[in-house]
């Protein structure tokens, strides 16, 4: 459509009258975020400025670009204000907690891979580390999700005591640790797996016992459990790192 008005083009092809028409599942990504954005700019359609944002890093990211810019990557392109940015930002946010919704409907807390779903969308798009606590009843059940720190440099700037006092004032029986690695390897680090025996060993002294310790990468996780670190950090609990390292 380059910069053709929308209006020029023929009734079937604009985004309104093709979804109306033809259905929704029919537009373009670009055509669909037009009809989201309803105007363009003086010099760009609606479907044009669209491409634009979709695109605008130069490497075809496409609807991922949604997840990764912020307010001021977008009024950084001619054609978007404070409004259209904020739409953007809802895009990204209402996608983001469908794909959780989804997730929780069939959350098992017995599988990492359940609760990897759970994160993974909210958790592989960061561009700094956030520590989450899955906190659950005596049943195994979620009773909530708890966002603890947000950009620190890495685990160990957490304190257990305030994972801890998390878990005790919503009355958790047990809890699992999330975080993600915003370079999208969710290998542990030295610090990832200290800060995972301090808690396995805390959990065991206040009976609040920690389930998992995930790490989020990009659409890939790591699960201490899974792994059976959690099995040779409780007996390995005096030294920590010598088992895992020659693991």
């Amino acid at each position: 459509m380059n910069n053709k008005l929308i209006a020029d083009l023929p009734a079937d092809l604009r985004p309104y009258e093709k979804c109306e028409k033809y259905g929704v599942e029919t537009l373009t990504d670009p055509e669909l975020l037009a009809v989201i954005l309803k105007t363009g700019s003086r010099e760009k359609s609606a479907v044009s400025l669209a491409e634009e944002i979709l695109f605008s890093d130069g490497i075809g990211c496409g609807l991922l670009n949604l997840m990764h810019c912020g307010p001021e990557d977008y009024k950084a392109i001619k054609g978007v204000g404070r409004v259209k940015a904020l739409q953007l930002l809802c895009v990204a946010e209402l996608a983001k907690r469908i794909s959780r919704k989804r997730a929780e409907s069939r959350l098992d807390l017995s599988s990492p891979a359940s609760i990897a779903d759970y994160y993974m969308e909210h958790l592989r798009h960061c561009t700094e580390e956030e520590v989450h606590l899955m906190l659950a009843d005596s049943r195994g059940r979620m009773i909530r999700s708890a966002l603890i720190s947000r950009g620190t440099v890495n685990l160990s700037a957490v304190s257990p005591r305030e994972i801890f006092s998390c878990a005790l004032r919503h009355g958790a029986a047990s809890f699992v640790l999330i975080h993600n690695h915003p370079s999208g390897q969710p290998e542990p680090s030295r610090e990832d797996i200290l800060m995972t025996s301090s808690l396995l060993q805390g959990g065991q002294l206040m009976n609040i016992p920690l389930i998992d310790s995930l790490i989020i990468g990009d659409g890939i996780y790591y699960s201490f459990f899974e792994d059976g670190v959690l099995t040779r950090l409780d007996s390995a609990m005096n030294d920590p790192l010598s088992d895992v390292a020659e693991s």
